[in-house]
């Protein structure tokens, strides 16, 4: 399957891997979710290296967007926080401003 067929999902956003140099930059899409076990939250995302992070109480929520803004820093990002019900309650757009020297 090619690179233009491959179905999007909610973190695969933006323009094709083979897409021209600044036709269309990606956005790195974060969802931050408490955890089933109630041990603070998830950072989850396709753009990290592992697909997920745990961050624990007491400030998880404001770790977990602060990483995600860092590790965003040169792309556009929407990171949406969620309560125990899967309600979104918080979204954060970033606009990716590191400019290489």
């Amino acid at each position: 399957m090619s690179d233009d067929a491959r179905p999007r999902n909610e973190f695969t956003q933006g323009a094709p891997a083979n897409a021209a140099p600044g036709a269309m930059q990606s956005t790195h899409v974060f969802e931050v979710r408490p955890r089933k076990d109630r041990r603070g939250v998830d950072l989850i995302s396709d753009a990290l290296p592992f697909g997920r992070l745990w961050y624990g109480e007491p400030k998880a929520i404001s770790n977990a967007i602060g990483y995600a803004l860092h590790h965003s820093r040169s792309h556009d990002a929407v990171i949406r926080v969620y309560d125990e019900a899967g309600n979104l309650i918080e979204t954060h757009d970033h606009a990716g401003d590191f400019k290489e020297p």
